[in-house]
């Protein structure tokens, strides 16, 4: 079979704007959905163990549901992914207020985030190129970021997302990607038997409105050590569920690894940013519904979000997600596809 991408329409914004589904189909006939609203992963395709195409990407049918339901299912999250305090942070003298969305805090870009506007595209040898311009002020964020991503499929089942972005200002970035697993299949049940390994030592405690509190404490003797790997729910009512942000350790390999005892599907992640949020879909709920036209619930799909820390902006002691004028931020997220007995 031959690798191919093809470019279907998928429907209409509330506004107006046409939105486009590009699907990369690779040599094995896997294959990856994505929107050009929000860069939004909508499906991804691949084997199970009995060589079955499996979808364990959650997503919606519509655009409108996309817009109308929140959780941000399969959505790239920018400017700044995850938490800043009291939305505000304080760059070259100068202290920016944000559009606070989550409680006190902003979350994942504010009232209108990179995952609410249709992006430009183009393909890009076997991948596709997803673009647009954050103009300087846009959610009050200093600056004006010309940001990419570059999505691309390979036929080993490596899913990449490949992220550029430059400014004229000093600014925050921190871009990652919201998708949802679940490897026994969309709207299959929770991932709580699912098992999962993170390659960190160290995790950020937060307070009750899940800001980092600026601590960094080993994950040994919590319900937060993944590093041999678990059954999700093996401890998440002792965590309160998990929404937590993993100091990673560096080293070769995959910084996490789930795997689904019922189709055998193993997806390694593989990225070069000091952390990651592990979020097991607590806030999924039956209103919303699959793209099979089954309901959501808690826990019904993990999202394993690359990024800098939350709050790195209001915390020195964090690696830093300011990206200098004239500097050029890039990082690559990949999720590797296979499949066991």
């Amino acid at each position: 079979m031959k690798k191919e991408i093809t470019v279907r329409p998928f429907g209409t914004t509330a506004d107006g704007r046409a939105v486009q589904e590009l699907i990369l189909t690779n040599a094995n006939g896997a294959s990856v959905s994505v929107l050009d609203y929000g860069v939004t992963i909508h499906a991804i395709r691949v084997p199970d163990k009995t060589g079955a195409l499996c979808d364990v990407c959650l997503g919606y049918n519509t655009v409108a549901e996309y817009e109308a339901n929140g959780g941000y299912l399969g959505a790239t999250v920018g400017r700044y992914a995850n938490r800043i305090a009291r939305g505000r942070f304080t760059l070259d003298g100068t202290e920016y207020s944000l559009f606070c969305n989550d409680g006190n805090n902003s979350l994942h870009g504010g009232k209108r985030g990179f995952d609410r506007y249709v992006w430009d595209y183009k393909t890009e040898g076997d991948g596709v190129r997803f673009s647009r311009v954050s103009e300087d002020g846009e959610e009050n964020y200093p600056g004006r970021l010309e940001v990419s991503v570059l999505v691309t499929f390979s036929d080993d089942g490596s899913l990449t997302l490949d992220y550029t972005a430059k400014t004229d200002r000093n600014t925050p970035v921190n871009l990652t990607n919201h998708v949802y697993l679940n490897l026994s299949g969309d709207a299959s049940g929770d991932v709580l038997s699912h098992t999962l390994f993170i390659r960190a030592d160290e995790y950020t405690p937060v307070d009750a409105e899940l800001i980092p509190t600026g601590e960094i404490l080993p994950v040994k003797g919590t319900p937060l050590d993944f590093r041999t790997a678990k059954e999700i729910g093996r401890d998440i009512e002792v965590a309160g569920g998990y929404d937590h942000n993993f100091v990673l350790r560096a080293g070769d390999g995959p910084i996490a690894t789930v795997t689904s005892p019922l189709t055998g599907i193993v997806c390694d992640v593989f990225c070069d940013l000091p952390g990651v949020q592990l979020y097991t879909g607590g806030g999924l709920a039956s209103t919303q519904i699959s793209k099979t036209g089954k309901p959501y619930g808690p826990s019904y799909g993990l999202c394993l979000e690359t990024q800098f820390f939350p709050d790195s902006v209001n915390r020195p002691s964090f690696p830093s997600a300011i990206l200098p004028a004239g500097g050029t931020f890039r990082h690559a997220t990949t999720y590797r596809f296979s499949a066991g007995q």
